[in-house]
């Protein structure tokens, strides 16, 4: 019998960095009601900002980690004590605008921050695959028509859209420098934006449509 993918994850043990975000809160809920033993490793929610990981009590049913992806000691330690199966990474720094703002700390917590994760990654034996969460922003922007793809270059001109790019290349170097040899397969997800519930992150276009809908006024 082939089982659905809810099914697969029962039981499985899952590593997953950026629990406290948008995407990583809804992927924590959804492997935690899959059945899965979800430990989750990201950074505390950004105080004064609403936080779905807070509103729709995430942290219930799994184990919560609120450390930084750039401190290795303390990754190393939350990977060797949960001793994952399958790892997801998708704690970053992921607005455009605050790259501009903050480009060194985009830069280390995208760029180092997976360099640190696959570095314990590689250490792990209990780890049968890695997924990668990048951006849809990781290709050089030459203008084309067309939709970029998977063999396009990297690149990115803002500081944000440049991180990606080069996460994207720490990745491929780890792969074939150290994990493929030790038969894990890693893989990419070159994400583009979502629309849902929760997400109450700056510079969100429906979230700034409904905020201004709600008072009244056009939005800017």
């Amino acid at each position: 019998m082939t089982l659905g993918i809810a099914e697969w994850f029962r039981g499985r043990r899952v590593f997953l960095t950026g629990h406290t975000g948008f995407k990583g809160a809804w992927l924590a809920a959804w492997l935690r009601d899959a059945g899965a033993e979800v430990t989750g490793y990201a950074l505390p929610p950004e105080v004064g900002r609403p936080s779905l990981f807070a509103s729709a009590g995430v942290a219930e049913g799994i184990r919560s980690v609120l450390a930084d992806v750039r401190d290795a000691d303390a990754l190393r330690a939350t990977i060797d004590a949960s001793g994952p199966e399958i790892v997801f990474h998708l704690a970053a720094q992921s607005l455009v605008r605050r790259s501009y703002a903050e480009p060194v700390d985009t830069f280390s917590t995208n760029v180092v921050g997976t360099a640190q994760l696959l570095h314990a990654v590689r250490k792990q034996a209990t780890v049968r695959a890695v997924v990668i969460v990048t951006s849809d922003k990781c290709y050089e922007n030459r203008g084309v028509e067309r939709g970029y793809v998977e063999s396009d270059p990297m690149g990115g001109s803002d500081p944000y859209s440049a991180s990606k790019g080069c996460q994207e290349l720490v990745t491929a170097s780890f792969r074939r420098s150290f994990l493929a040899g030790a038969g894990i397969p890693v893989a990419t997800a070159r994400a583009g934006n979502v629309v849902g519930g929760g997400d109450w992150s700056e510079d969100r276009l429906m979230v700034d449509l409904m905020t201004a809908a709600g008072a009244g006024r056009v939005a800017p």
